[in-house]
């Protein structure tokens, strides 16, 4: 006997649909399980795209204002503590030319030879790189600032400044910590600091002998590159405390953006877990009833 249904076309077609959106919605759940977000695609979030778009725009711009302060305060660092050997320097020429005024020949000879051999550890410290890139040179950061070649020869003056030894450009490095935020932090080699350092290292290293007015003159002149060499310094350690500050609100703010995204974007993957379970419940309880109603035919009917 031919199997008939017994007005069962409506309701197994309904139910039919109904498995197969169960079906689906349990597919999306379990892309969400896996991967831990709403959706592996913007337009899954629906109404709130803009809003998710927007969100990681603002992290990702955040980091790169993170990024670039990062390497700009390394830059300060760097510099900062070439400065700081400087500072040594000068320590170490004042007490050599305090040495040489009493008017002992080996002390002048030894404050002569010693002003010699810290020009050159001047010029290297004015040559200090950093990833590369020479701190002290502005904007020609690939080229090296000072060249003692020529400026060493010749004693100068105590009283004319002299940066024929600078090979740099003006360009004072700065870095954008914010979208209206940037900081200056650059020094260059010619700054009237370090330019007061080499003229008195390169008057006494160039002396055949020192006299009372030379001592005088020498000591007068490291004093006052002592003083401003100090204020370089100071300079350096507010522009890396306004980099590293700047940082830091930066490093706030795209922790706030990431947990508003987060929030946005993320599932709790327990109660999809959870919720999956029911639909899976729902499903094989629907699949059941749907074989009862198709297995249905005019014979089994009538018993």
């Amino acid at each position: 006997m031919v199997a008939m249904r017994v007005a069962t076309f409506a309701q197994s077609n309904r139910m039919i649909a109904d498995a197969m959106r169960v079906q689906s919605v349990m597919a999306n759940l379990q892309i969400q399980e896996s991967s831990g977000v709403v959706s592996t695609e913007f337009g899954g979030y629906g109404s709130d795209t803009q809003h998710v778009v927007n969100l990681q725009v603002s992290v990702t711009r955040a980091q790169s204002y993170i990024d670039a302060a990062t390497l700009a305060d390394s830059k300060v660092q760097v510099m900062y503590s070439a400065v700081g050997s400087v500072t040594d320097i000068l320590t170490e020429l004042r007490s050599q030319l305090t040495a040489a005024s009493t008017g002992d020949s080996t002390e002048v000879n030894s404050a002569i030879s010693s002003a010699q051999q810290m020009l050159e550890q001047m010029g290297s410290l004015m040559n200090t790189q950093y990833d590369g890139q020479y701190v002290f040179a502005g904007g020609k950061m690939d080229t090296a600032p000072v060249d003692l070649t020529s400026f060493s020869s010749g004693t100068g003056s105590t009283t004319t400044a002299d940066t024929s030894y600078y090979n740099g450009d003006s360009e004072i490095a700065s870095v954008r910590v914010a979208a209206n935020e940037t900081v200056s932090y650059g020094v260059t080699a010619d700054n009237s600091a370090f330019e007061e350092v080499m003229r008195v290292l390169k008057f006494v290293a160039n002396s055949t002998t020192l006299s009372s007015a030379d001592i005088t003159s020498a000591l007068d002149l490291a004093s006052t590159a002592l003083d401003d060499t100090a204020a370089v310094q100071a300079k350096l350690s507010g522009a890396a405390s306004a980099i590293e500050t700047a940082s830091a609100r930066q490093a706030d703010y795209k922790s706030y953006a990431e947990t508003l995204s987060n929030d946005l974007t993320s599932v709790d993957v327990a109660a999809i877990t959870a919720q999956l379970s029911t639909y899976e419940t729902q499903l094989t309880a629907s699949y059941s009833a749907l074989g009862k109603i198709l297995s249905l035919n005019l014979a089994s009917y009538l018993k």
